[in-house]
């Protein structure tokens, strides 16, 4: 096992955690509001380039996860810390990214009919909630890792994980959905 990176403080911990999980919410939620919206400043390139960046990033982050969890199950605690720490740091990379799409090009509406537009919305609302839910659990579930309590981190990760590659996985299928409808 690796050394614990953190001193455990539980309190400090949860605190700084909850507060940052619902910042974050609370300005991604303020998105949808068009007052808080930037859509008629000219950048001078198509805004929706960051929508593509954050499907990149998306898809690293989901091959990352897989490597992390291959990695840990050979046991190869360094790898695996590195990979996951890198899929934290690309995924706030990727809000940074979210809240500049959604900042300065606003809704995309879906055009798809039928069968298409079901699964769209289906997908799209499980991905919101479960994006909308996880950050808070990611957090806690390095924190545990990162104190040097294992047996919590690996209690945590077994709903973490799966969890958030699947948040990463639609991010992407949302995406590619989505792009025939940007203007």
């Amino acid at each position: 096992m690796l050394t614990p990176a953190l001193k455990k403080n539980d309190k400090q911990a949860r605190l700084l955690i909850l507060t940052f999980s619902f910042v974050v919410f609370a300005i991604v939620v303020s998105l949808g509001y068009p007052k808080f919206q930037l859509k008629d400043v000219d950048l001078g390139f198509n805004k929706h380039i960051f929508a593509t960046f954050n499907a990149v990033i998306n898809s690293t982050v989901s091959v990352l996860l897989v490597w992390a969890l291959a990695a840990v199950r050979k046991r190869k605690f360094l790898l695996h810390k590195r990979l996951m720490l890198t899929a934290m740091v690309l995924s706030i990379l990727f809000l940074v990214s979210y809240i500049a799409h959604h900042l300065l090009a606003g809704d995309t509406k879906f055009g798809g009919v039928g069968a298409i537009r079901y699964f769209y919305f289906t997908l799209l609302a499980t991905h919101i909630f479960l994006a909308a839910v996880i950050l808070p659990f990611i957090l806690f579930t390095a924190y545990r890792s990162l104190t040097g309590e294992y047996d919590k981190h690996k209690k945590l990760a077994r709903y973490t994980w799966p969890l958030w590659l699947y948040v990463s996985v639609t991010g992407v299928l949302v995406y590619i959905l989505i792009a025939p409808y940007y203007a």
